[in-house]
């Protein structure tokens, strides 16, 4: 049995029913992270010795009667942004690179008492403004399906080591698309919540008003685990909006027989490769093979929104970051301050004018999921470029492209697996619903992996 090929699910079968225990299955993931983590670079901080003291304290606790459900003694690992008692949360950060936080932020407490073992923290783009995950202070991650392509970012970390092997489930967080994007280059599966749905207490911000935390895995399944125990109403986040949080699991394996399904169909979104274009359409043929109805729209003011996105994330980010802007600029990395100075230029009319739009935004898609039940659209407009390619700041502003709208929007949106380009590099497509909407995606994006294999595809790599 290969230990660090199982799914979420899998797993914890496995553990529930005494097959393995927690310890060997962590240390299959620390065996397999020493032999390959040298190439990828997946890893900011490695917490060996502590993931195995956690494994070993949940074997101890089955063996006495206690089962803390299905995370019990799942080895995952975490963006480097979440904060960990007691462990470096650097932000891929200069300025955070020695910061050992004194409490853990809520979604680590909730992972924590769901049983799972944390492996340690994953690599991102310097403070998750870029999608590349080129880090200067911390060193490029590498595309486990091809070294020489990025993973996509800033949770690239995650994406490279679910890919790999290297952990069983990840938490990531999307700004513009930083689930998402890496999700899609790295041919797994990404959920970006509803703006709200979890809590950011405790993430180092990008953006106070467009931050995302959401669950990465290498099957839907496994995602619908993770957000099952990351989401819920935070009293003390002042974004959490208390709304009941439905049973993902139970709902996951229904038909989606019915359902009108929009395939968006515009000049703005059909601006991508060709063989992307081609396998998103396969997969919209898929979809109607399961009794969904296809319907191809446009949907204008997708440009705009993910231009407005852009102004106030690197707005928000340069009002976070502004005392370390005007003191040590020097400690940014080239691209992150080229975009922060850009951020700080904008004037509070056109931040003022983006809020409106923003409003007009949200107001055109509750009229548009009123009469559909998801939007399907490529979730990235190319396959993973190469690291040495064109700098950042324009990766950010190709690759974002249709990820950023539905940050504006705050809707829920998940990527999965849906092909593979001629090169061998993995394709995802994007599916958006309603606000609040997840258990609808996790189950629309379940009926979909369930018709294809893409998902079991895995990338070959040498120690």
């Amino acid at each position: 049995m290969e230990l660090t090929n199982l799914s979420l699910l899998e797993a914890s079968d496995l553990i529930a029913k005494r097959v393995i225990s927690c310890e060997d299955l962590t240390q299959a993931h620390l065996d397999r992270i020493s032999l390959l983590e040298p190439q990828l670079n997946c890893f900011i901080t490695l917490t060996a010795e502590l993931a195995l003291d956690q494994a070993r304290g949940l074997d101890d606790e089955l063996q006495n009667g206690i089962y803390r459900g299905a995370l019990h003694g799942i080895p995952i690992a975490l963006k480097d942004l979440f904060e960990t008692r007691a462990i470096l949360t650097s932000a891929g950060s200069w300025f955070f690179k020695d910061w050992i936080p004194e409490k853990d932020g809520v979604i680590v407490e909730l992972l924590n008492a769901a049983g799972a073992v944390n492996l340690g923290k994953l690599n991102m783009h310097e403070i998750a403004l870029g999608v590349t995950n080129k880090n200067p202070h911390f060193g490029s991650c590498h595309n486990p399906w091809d070294l020489q392509r990025t993973p996509g970012g800033s949770s690239g970390g995650c994406g490279s080591a679910l890919a790999a092997g290297l952990c069983i489930g990840s938490v990531g967080s999307d700004t513009g698309g930083s689930i998402r994007i890496p999700a899609s280059l790295s041919g797994i599966v990404g959920l970006k919540p509803t703006f709200g749905r979890v809590s950011l207490r405790g993430a180092v911000p990008l953006s106070w008003n467009l931050d995302h935390p959401g669950p990465m895995a290498r099957r839907v399944a496994d995602v619908a685990i993770l957000l099952q125990i990351i989401a819920g109403y935070d009293p003390e986040d002042p974004v959490s909006v208390d709304m009941d949080v439905p049973n993902y699991q139970a709902q996951l394996h229904g038909n989606v027989r019915g359902w009108q399904i929009a395939l968006v169909d515009d000049p703005f979104f059909n601006k991508a490769e060709q063989e992307i274009i081609r396998a998103v359409r396969t997969a919209a043929e898929v979809f109607a093979s399961l009794g969904a109805q296809i319907t191809p729209v446009e949907f204008p003011g997708a440009y705009e929104a993910a231009r407005d996105n852009g102004l106030m994330v690197t707005s928000d980010a340069a009002a976070f970051h502004q005392e370390r802007l005007a003191k040590q600029p020097e400690h940014f990395g080239e691209d992150v301050h080229k975009r922060l100075a850009a951020g700080a230029a904008y004037t509070s009319s056109e931040y003022s004018q983006a809020r409106r739009n923003q409003s007009l935004l949200r107001r055109r898609f509750e009229h548009f999921f009123g009469k559909y039940d998801l939007l399907l659209t490529p979730t990235t407009p190319l396959t993973a470029p190469l690291l040495e390619g064109p700098d950042a700041v324009e990766q950010a502003a190709t690759l974002t492209r249709f990820t950023a709208p539905f940050n504006f929007s705050g809707l829920p949106a998940i990527s999965l697996p849906c092909g593979f380009n001629s090169q061998g590099m993995p394709i995802g497509m994007q599916l958006i619903t309603r606000s609040w909407g997840e258990a609808a995606l996790l189950r629309a994006a379940q009926a979909y992996e369930s018709a294809t294999d893409w998902h079991l595809r895995r990338p070959e790599l040498k120690d």
